[in-house]
């Protein structure tokens, strides 16, 4: 499965879940970093205009973060991030 965007093919891999080691190792690094900085979820939660449950569910796996999310909270985290990704 693939979608063309101005004469490019992306390429979508739907064979890894949302509980990949990859991921998993992300979400892992997005709490740690929080209860690092002496963040709450409520905190995040506010500087990213949303409820609590959407960190919640963040660090619980039942929500993918995009690449914009992650920008974001990295921002409020105080990371790179390439920090998440490596």
């Amino acid at each position: 499965m693939g979608y063309t965007t101005i004469g490019y093919t992306i390429q979508i891999d739907m064979s890894k879940s949302i509980y990949s080691k990859e991921y998993k190792n992300i979400i892992e690094k997005l709490k740690t970093a929080r209860l690092n900085a002496g963040l709450k979820q409520e905190d995040v939660a506010s500087k990213l205009k949303k409820p609590q449950s959407y960190i919640s569910k963040i660090e619980r796996g039942e929500r993918r973060v995009d690449a914009a999310e992650l920008k974001e909270l990295a921002k409020i985290l105080k990371k790179d991030i390439n920090y998440f990704l490596s």
